[in-house]
């Protein structure tokens, strides 16, 4: 029966976790099946001729590489029809916290002494700095965790169903949501090629090799990130994010050791080693001045870090799976996975940021590997490790990207006949999108701009707006809660300021 067993096959797909992502829609339109693309919640809906949905996600994988709680996206098949029960979550309170501390932290870490930079040049300038991060720090915690609280009170299990639930289906403002994913996993994917364009060209110098800066990205790009873009399955890249992790504590040590040491102080240090500094072009030496914490409250560019540190803290997508997970979910136990994750988090960007900039003052640049020299050898191990790991993430943050831009231009299954012509697209797609990006990152160099231009555009909406209106929302019949809805209302005000400036 020709019925069953295109069924037969239609479950095998949905069922078989080693089946690649990227084919699931196109196989299974070739056998009929109606299929939407529902990106904002980046997954899959295949539609039965029995009219049952099943659901698949699409880009799974990306949430896990970059943080995403404790499930495999091997294991990620659900059932659309299947109620999520809060106490089924088998994650353990400090499973939940090396997952959370690793989806907050990332390469963004090593722009922020730039931040303080942009205002100060003299060491007192970290006073402010500190003040700003720990702020901010906070805010993202408290509306962290107030997404699990509107995920409690609606249903919801995930950024976009809390939204569709508190804000009405009907005003049809899903694609905001999705919009906003893909626009970070835009600023992500920019981000990365300009990280791994400095960080090549210097391991290459290291290794006697001298080149341009964009020649060094176009190889990588065609020889290297291109191929990894184009495959089907990416879960086996998954597990070196972990290098990643890796690469950044030890980078943050040698930042420390290189500032104990003294070797990159500045002319005016009593130190006698400074064996380093005849390395750096002038433009990156240690530069120190009177520009202190006073600063900090007249200069608009204090701005600059305040963007930055609006994206630092960005894992809000990914909340209510956090607490979809946590064993015992009640809200006192996620609220104390909260309150470490992000307090260990806080204290890394203090401690890396101000001794980066104690290190090198005025002269931090956008991505603060670049100040030391490629004869060091601590630094160029640093390089490496987090070269490896950007590479490995690029492909599945890329992913988002790609499925995200074909959501929001409404490329249906009427634009779609088989899986040559999807795979025709997909090809297109990806060298269009890769050659948009490298192009950009050849021309921008400054991480900084980068950085605090998606924090003032996308970190104050995920962050600062959208909880604080959904949670306004949920609560709106709640005459206890009237204070909070007040208290929302001045950090979605707050959030829309910072954006405006």
């Amino acid at each position: 029966n020709t019925v069953e067993l295109k069924n037969a096959i239609f479950n095998d797909i949905l069922n078989d976790s080693s089946f690649p992502n990227k084919l699931v829609t196109p196989s299974a339109r070739a056998l009929g099946f109606r299929c939407k693309n529902d990106f904002s919640r980046r997954r899959t809906i295949i539609i039965s001729n029995n009219n049952s949905t099943r659901i698949k996600r699409a880009s799974s994988v990306i949430a896990y590489c970059r943080g995403g709680g404790g499930v495999s996206p091997q294991n990620d098949n659900y059932n659309n029809n299947s109620q999520n029960n809060n106490n089924e979550g088998i994650a353990t309170i400090s499973d939940e916290i090396l997952n959370l501390v690793k989806s907050i932290i990332g390469a963004g870490i090593f722009s922020l002494p730039a931040g303080i930079a942009s205002f100060g040049n003299a060491p007192s300038a970290i006073v402010p700095s500190i003040f700003l991060i720990c702020i901010m720090g906070t805010i993202s915690a408290y509306t962290f965790a107030m997404i699990a609280r509107v995920c409690r009170l609606s249903g919801a299990t995930s950024y976009a169903d809390a939204w569709d639930k508190t804000m009405g289906k009907k005003k049809n403002t899903a694609w905001i949501v999705a919009a906003s994913s893909t626009l970070d996993c835009f600023a992500g994917t920019l981000t990365y090629s300009m990280i791994l364009a400095d960080a090549v060209r210097d391991l290459l110098k290291a290794v006697g090799i001298i080149t341009t800066r964009s020649r060094a990205l176009l190889c990588l790009t065609i020889l290297v990130l291109l191929p990894l873009c184009l495959i089907q399955n990416l879960a086996s890249l998954a597990p070196f994010s972990f290098v990643g992790i890796m690469g950044m504590a030890y980078t943050s040590i040698v930042i420390a050791v290189r500032y104990f040491d003294g070797s990159y102080a500045d002319a005016t240090s009593i130190t006698p080693l400074r064996k380093f500094i005849p390395d750096l072009a002038p433009h990156l030496r240690p530069n120190f001045g009177s520009k202190g914490a006073m600063r900090a409250l007249t200069s608009p560019s204090t701005l600059i870090l305040i963007s930055m540190l609006s994206t630092a803290y960005i894992a809000h997508f990914n909340a209510p799976k956090f607490y979809r997970e946590l064993k015992n979910n009640t809200l006192k136990r996620f609220n104390t996975v909260v309150s470490t994750s992000f307090g260990i988090s806080i204290a890394l960007y203090a401690i890396v940021s101000s001794l980066a900039f104690l290190t090198f003052g005025g002269a931090c640049s956008g991505l603060i590997l670049n100040n030391y020299s490629t004869n060091d050898q601590l630094i160029s191990l640093s390089r490496f490790a987090i070269a490896i790991s950007l590479i490995s993430s690029y492909p599945l943050l890329f992913v988002g990207l790609r499925d995200g831009l074909f959501d929001l231009l409404r490329l249906e299954e009427s634009s779609i006949n088989n899986i040559n012509h999807t795979r025709y697209r997909y090809v297109l797609s990806t060298i269009g999108l890769l050659g948009i990006i490298t192009a950009l990152a050849f021309k921008i160099t400054d991480l900084t701009f980068v950085a605090s231009m998606s924090g003032a555009v996308l970190g104050t909406s995920l962050i600062f707006i959208y909880p604080t209106l959904m949670f306004r929302a949920a609560v709106r019949n709640d005459p206890t809660k009237q204070w909070e809805r007040r208290l929302c209302s001045v950090i979605a005000s707050l959030g829309v300021a910072i954006g405006i400036v």
